[in-house]
């Protein structure tokens, strides 16, 4: 359904730029390799030989498999990655924690973005599917967090809105109790809930943050689980799950 939606949106003019991750998939192809995962802080500890993996499960499994259903759905999909043209450039990402700083390895954080690449596909009609890994400086390959990837990714593009999928129906004032859905909220607001957050909903809601801080005029958390959430936020009145706002 979500891909029936990347190629409806494409045919009725909209521009979708597809961004993702892979926790699930990385933990179980490491597993497959006799490989445990181990997370600090929410963030996946990833070492010189877990980043090949990473790289290699997010492009030829997800990008590859995303881009299939695109196109059977009848859009015209290009894969990419942050290592393509210099799309997303990273730096290394330490862990603070009470007793300093805790090196979590080959994790970064996406500092700049070249959206040239990006916007020719986009121009040549194609909807872009990228993955998340990314250069440092250093030469290094990072691992970088999908949802903060795709806040700079859309101000860099410019884009209209950004869209984030989730597994729940939205931003909780008080979770779980399920009658606290926010369905509006400024970036004021949002600042002052987000480290009293759930851990997992932090870097959706930091996302949201940062491209509305960064100029995008709205982000949204929606759930990904509904078929055809996407086209029912665009385009009915009432829209679902969470819109954030700039202040």
């Amino acid at each position: 359904a979500f891909c029936q939606d990347m190629a409806y949106l494409r045919w009725v003019g909209i521009k979708p730029v597809v961004v993702h991750g892979g926790g699930p998939q990385i933990s179980a192809a490491l597993k497959e390799k006799g490989i445990a995962s181990e997370f600090k802080g929410g963030l996946r500890v990833t070492t010189k030989e877990t980043i090949g993996i990473v790289r290699d499960v997010l492009r030829n499994q997800i990008s590859e498999s995303l881009a299939q259903m695109i196109s059977e759905a009848g859009g015209d999909p290009i894969v990419l990655s942050g290592e393509d043209s210099h799309l997303f450039r990273a730096e290394k990402t330490y862990l603070d924690t009470d007793d300093g700083q805790v090196d979590i390895g080959f994790v970064g954080e996406v500092t700049s973005v070249n959206p040239r690449i990006v916007l020719d596909a986009l121009n040549k009609g194609k909807i872009p599917v990228i993955s998340t890994v990314a250069p440092g400086i250093d030469g290094e390959l990072y691992n970088v967090n999908a949802d903060l990837a795709a806040a700079a990714a859309a101000v860099a593009f410019g884009a209209a809105k950004l869209m984030v999928l989730t597994d729940v129906a939205g931003l909780y004032s008080n979770w779980p109790n399920l009658d606290s859905l926010v369905s509006e909220i400024t970036a004021a607001e949002l600042e002052q809930m987000l480290p009293g957050l759930e851990s997992g909903m932090i870097p959706k809601m930091q996302a949201c943050l940062q491209a509305v801080v960064g100029g995008v005029p709205k982000a949204h958390v929606i759930d990904g689980r509904t078929p055809h959430s996407i086209l029912l936020e665009i385009f009915t009145q009432s829209g679902v799950g969470t819109l954030v706002l700039p202040n």
